[in-house]
C-alpha cells in the first residue's frame, strides 16, 4: 500500500518544480526529504534553531541532510520574544510555526522555490495542532498529508528505503514540557533540556521530563519503568541539582501530548 502511496508523493513532488522544506530531523520530516531527493526537484532543507530545540535533533537533522545528499542550513528563530509564545497558551504552537513559516516563505521569495512544504501527516488532522493553522495561513503544503501518508505509513515506508528514523521516537520541541499557563524561559527550557540529557546518558531514549515548577514529572515507556526504578537514587540527586525540589515518576508511562489533557 504505502508504495504506491510513495509513487504518488514522488509524482506530486514533481509536479512542484522546486521547494523549501521545514526539517526537523524527525520520522516525518526525514522521510519527505528522502521523497524530495527522489523527486529530483530543486530542494534545500531549513532547519529552524532556537532554546525550544532539543540538541539531540539539531545534530540529527545535520547528520541525516548530509547522508540523504540535500542543502541544508540553519536559521535561528526567536519564539522568546515573542509574548504570545512565552505565556504558554493553549495555541502556543501556532506563534512559534508562525514565525517559522513567515521566514521560510521570505527565503522562498527571495530564491525562487514555489513551495515551503512541512512534515504533517494523515493523523495529524485527527490530533490538536495549533501549527496547522500557520501553515494554512502561509500556503505551506503537506505533501504526506495530501497523498495519504499515516505515521505507520511512513514508518514502513523508511524501513522499506533503509532510512535509520524509520523507528525514532517523537521528540517535540522542548515547550511543550510545560502546563499551559506556565510561563516559558531561557532558564527553564535549559534544565528541561540538562534532564532529559541525563536521562539519555543513562541510557533512556524514549522520554520527558514535564517541569510543573519545582517538580519534575518524568515520563519513559511503560516497560522501562522497573529500570529507572532502579536508579532512582541516583535520578534524584542528578534533578535536584538542576533546581528541582521534588522529582516524580509517571506511573501511566510515556504519552505524547500528555499536557493537553488540561484541556479537557
Amino acid at each position: 500500500m504505502f508504495r504506491e502511496k510513495l509513487d504518488n508523493l514522488i509524482e506530486t513532488l514533481k509536479g512542484m518544480e522546486s521547494a523549501l522544506l521545514a526539517y526537523s530531523g524527525g520520522l516525518d520530516s526525514t522521510f519527505l526529504l528522502k521523497a524530495v531527493k527522489l523527486s529530483g526537484i530543486r530542494a534545500t532543507a531549513v532547519t529552524s534553531h532556537s532554546e525550544t530545540t532539543p540538541e539531540h535533533d539539531l545534530n540529527d537533522a545535520k547528520r541525516m541532510a548530509k547522508e540523504i545528499g540535500i542543502e541544508h542550513r540553519i536559521i535561528r528563530t526567536s519564539e522568546l520574544q515573542n509574548e504570545n509564545f512565552v505565556n504558554n497558551p493553549p495555541d502556543r504552537c501556532f506563534y512559534c510555526k508562525d514565525e517559522l513559516f513567515k521566514e521560510l516563505k521570505a527565503i522562498a521569495k527571495a530564491e525562487g522555490f514555489k513551495y515551503v512544504l512541512d512534515g504533517s501527516n494523515l493523523d495529524d488532522k485527527d490530533d490538536f495542532r495549533p501549527g496547522r493553522q500557520a501553515a494554512k495561513k502561509h500556503g505551506v503544503r503537506s505533501p504526506l498529508m495530501e497523498t495519504g501518508f499515516t505515521k505507520q505509513d511512513i514508518r514502513d515506508a523508511s524501513k522499506a528505503l533503509g532510512l535509520p528514523t524509520w523507528n525514532k521516537p517523537a521528540s517535540p520541541c522542548l515547550s511543550t514540557r510545560f502546563p499551559y499557563g506556565m510561563r516559558i524561559t531561557k532558564e527553564a527550557l535549559n534544565r528541561v533540556a540538562s534532564a532529559e540529557k541525563l536521562l539519555r546518558a543513562m541510557g533512556f531514549s524514549e522520554l520527558r521530563v514535564r517541569d510543573h515548577g519545582e517538580i519534575a514529572r518524568i515520563e519513559v515507556s511503560e516497560s522501562r519503568i522497573p529500570d529507572i526504578l532502579k536508579i532512582r537514587e541516583k535520578v534524584i540527586e542528578e534533578f535536584k541539582q538542576l533546581g528541582y525540589k521534588f522529582v516524580s515518576l509517571d506511573l501511566e508511562g510515556l504519552t505524547s501530548g500528555s499536557m493537553n489533557r488540561l484541556l479537557r
